[in-house]
């Protein structure tokens, strides 16, 4: 099966121009001016738009089992909705519950995955630690290709990675070349304001942000950043959303130190006044964790993402609908915590960050793409128009405008934190593997049709590393 997409203007992380993209079997086999279709070639007209690299969500929960529920959205309906929105891989999470053997929730999860209709990746989060959670990592890293481990620093007394857990499994990401990634709130911290506020008769969605002010943010960036920095450890930190994180990370960089930043969509543009909505449903939809911040913080993540302190967009969806909220109704800390996005955050990068100004258009492909795959060592097969790299790939069309709406969305939950946001610059056509999947509104997603995508270790960044490592042994010998 063979795909010509002809008059489009290629946008890449790291250039535009004008060029003609020839697909066969899956991958990009040509690009340039003029190219001719190779027997029956597929052709698409993408005349007056961009064609760029597939939008990559690296923060994703789908039918994710939490806090007595289950996500509404499964692998087949999130991934679909994220194809609609440009969105061509997501990399969930393995979730181990306490005690639970890894392997045992690796395949789990794997299991579930299976309808997915775009590719998909995991991280598997490290949430207790014996021998047998030592000898897991290392199979996950040779035979299924798992590259990165998550720590919760939050939700205490379920799946919340005290400093003991954090210090053997970054130790042994170290010697896996792996790469570890934090949850960055203070649990001890949350719960004990939480029966602080419930003390008080606070129970509503309004308590949640009060719970978790930006101070538990910061304090716990902080503490694993430097955790990370003794083990010699790469660390990604996700959904950061408060100034606090943000300066821990951009002190962290500014003093060599591999640190990345993730921001989700709604931290970027939603603020914590949503918590204290008249209508407790409407402000109940709203409780993630962290939860949404004062407005002040929003304009230091879009300058910490224009500076590059940031590298990555996500969502962190994990959608919830009001039945299921309603489990919260008398306590806020029930609520279970998460919202949706996957389908809009490419529009809303676009529109919010290319139409502003605030981010140029191979600066979009950077954060929503390009700069995932590199951190996660899946470049240049992925985030990358290039010869033989993975056909996935969004046509863009720059002028067309769309309102957002629970209404008309494929996400399978009942509300959208987006409601009413009409956006410029919307995806005309996805298409993931050589196949058009969507196009101008007609969902063309096949349930499995989603391939598991193995991530090797040792990304570029950890030759860096290992460099330092030698270079700072002698120094450390002299001290002594």
């Amino acid at each position: 099966m063979s795909m010509l997409i002809k008059g489009g203007t290629l946008v890449t992380a790291e250039r535009t121009y004008r060029a003609d993209v020839l697909c066969e079997n899956g991958q990009i086999s040509a690009i340039g001016p003029g190219l001719r279709e190779t027997g029956k070639a597929e052709i698409i007209d993408a005349g007056g738009c961009y064609v760029m690299p597939g939008g990559i969500d690296p923060h994703t929960h789908m039918e994710l089992p939490f806090m007595g529920t289950v996500a509404s959205d499964d692998f087949f309906t999130g991934t679909t909705a994220g194809l609609v929105g440009g969105t061509t891989m997501i990399i969930d999470f393995v979730i181990p519950n306490p005690q639970q053997d890894i392997m045992e929730a690796y395949h789990q999860w794997r299991g579930w995955a299976e309808k997915a209709a775009a590719d998909y990746s995991f991280h598997v989060a490290i949430t207790w630690w014996d021998e047998s959670v030592h000898k897991a990592m290392e199979t996950l890293t040779r035979d299924y290709g798992v590259n990165s481990f998550k720590h919760f620093m939050a939700y205490k007394g379920a799946i919340m990675a005290d400093d003991e857990v954090l210090v053997n499994s970054f130790g042994r990401a170290r010697e896996l070349g792996a790469l570890c990634t934090v949850h960055a709130e203070n649990g001890e911290l949350v719960f004990h304001l939480q029966q602080k506020i419930l003390e008080q008769g606070i129970t509503g969605p309004e308590g949640h942000p009060l719970s978790r002010p930006p101070e538990v943010e910061g304090e716990a960036a902080n503490r694993a950043i430097r955790i990370a920095q003794v083990m010699n450890v790469p660390l990604y930190v996700v959904h950061t959303s408060c100034i606090d994180a943000l300066q821990a990370i951009s002190r962290a960089r500014n003093e060599g130190q591999r640190v990345f930043g993730e921001v989700l969509a709604g931290h970027l543009l939603i603020d914590d006044s949503v918590y204290r909505h008249p209508d407790w449903d409407t402000a109940a939809a709203y409780v993630m964790s962290p939860p949404f911040r004062p407005k002040q913080h929003q304009e230091a993540l879009w300058r910490g993402l224009q500076a590059g302190l940031l590298q990555t967009t996500a969502t962190d969806h994990c959608c919830f609908c009001a039945p299921q909220k309603q489990m919260g109704r008398d306590d806020f800390t029930r609520i279970p915590n998460g919202t949706g996005g996957i389908e809009d955050r490419m529009h809303l990068m676009w529109h919010h960050g290319v139409n502003s100004g605030r981010l140029t258009p191979n600066e979009f492909v950077a954060v929503t793409s390009t700069n995932a795959a590199k951190i996660f060592n899946i470049y240049p097969r992925k985030g990358s128009i290039s010869v033989r790299a993975d056909a996935d790939l969004v046509i863009w069309d720059p002028e067309r405008d769309k309102t957002i709406s629970r209404d008309t969305h494929y996400q399978n939950v009942d509300f959208n934190i987006f409601e009413g946001m009409t956006v410029r610059g919307v995806n005309a056509v996805t298409i993931s593997q050589g196949k058009v999947v969507y196009q101008d509104g007609e969902v063309r997603s096949e349930r499995g049709s989603g391939r598991y995508i193995k991530r090797p270790v040792y990304a570029p960044y950890y030759e860096a590393l290992d460099k330092m490592a030698r270079n700072n042994a002698p120094a450390a010998v002299a001290r002594e």
